[in-house]
């Protein structure tokens, strides 16, 4: 049976395919941003053979005129029937497609990584017939994220830290960083890797954690914990957490700030102002700018 939180690793892939690309760079794989994507069927079952899916299927064009097919798969734990599927999976796309396929696997833990990182060899011992590597992210390569401001500048991958570092002790300053980070952009695209995150934390102790993380100020939130929260209203809760997030972020980034400029973000109650200037506070080099009437 398929876990949320199984869903949520591979929906990442689908809102952001270019996750991929930017995560793989900070490893010194150099796969190029995708110029364009398109969703494939997920479906390889042939006429007659068992019924075989994966997860996430996605086709990748890239500006030097390329492809590939990434083939995104979540794995939740040590299975010693996978690298047989994942081959089937590798052979059937690349003779269906003529395209060369990527098999990415995501992990949440670090011994599952581990062995899914390493080589599988189909075939007698004496001489393999086929060897499958698969490229693995998971806590042991995945970015720690905790910089409100790096959070806001790469969304997705943020989510995927967050995710992948669900039972790390950093666990709580990550899903903080990635929470500020939500209130900087639309309230439609934030609902879904706000959901993405609780779906994908499943049931770690950091869940909980991102709920209470969730109930300062994410109205947009469409959850059982949301829906709680609106129907209580905590409008002056919301106004100081947002306060707080915008001298986080300026305190993260070395931004000097004045006594009387703290007063007015402190006592500012206008939540639309306090989302502006939140939204400013990632790229602004002083606090005074945070004022201004034009975008800073």
């Amino acid at each position: 049976m398929v876990s949320s939180s199984h869903e949520a690793m591979h929906r990442i892939f689908q809102e952001d395919p270019g996750v991929f690309a930017r995560t793989f760079r900070t490893l010194d794989l150099p796969f190029p941003d995708p110029v364009a994507v398109s969703l494939m069927p997920t479906d390889l079952t042939e006429i007659k053979p068992t019924e075989r899916r994966v997860d996430t299927l996605l086709r990748i064009d890239t500006e030097s005129g390329e492809s590939h097919l990434l083939i995104v798969e979540a794995q939740g734990e040590q299975d010693p029937r996978k690298p047989t599927s994942w081959a089937y999976y590798v052979a059937h796309l690349r003779e269906k497609y003529g395209i060369p396929p990527i098999l990415l696997v995501t992990c949440q833990d670090r011994r599952t990584a581990a062995w899914a990182s390493k080589p599988f060899k189909i075939g007698p011992p004496q001489w393999p017939t086929l060897t499958l590597r698969a490229l693995v992210l998971g806590p042991h390569n995945v970015p720690v994220i905790t910089d409100p401001s790096a959070a806001a500048r790469d969304i997705p991958l943020a989510t995927l830290s967050a995710i992948t570092h669900g039972k790390d002790p950093n666990a709580p300053a990550i899903l903080k960083a990635l929470a500020v980070a939500l209130k900087t952009i639309d309230e439609e695209t934030a609902r879904i890797f706000a959901e993405l995150t609780e779906l994908g934390l499943g049931k770690a102790m950091a869940a909980e954690t991102w709920r209470q993380l969730m109930s300062v100020d994410l109205s947009f939130f469409r959850s059982e914990t949301s829906q709680r929260l609106r129907a209580e209203g905590r409008a002056e809760g919301r106004a100081e957490g947002r306060a707080e997030d915008v001298l986080l972020i300026l305190g993260t980034r070395g931004i000097e700030v004045t006594e009387a400029a703290r007063r007015r973000i402190t006592s500012c109650t206008d939540l639309d102002a306090l989302r502006t200037w939140l939204t400013r506070a990632v790229t602004v080099d002083t606090v005074d700018e945070l004022f201004t009437d034009s975008e800073a």
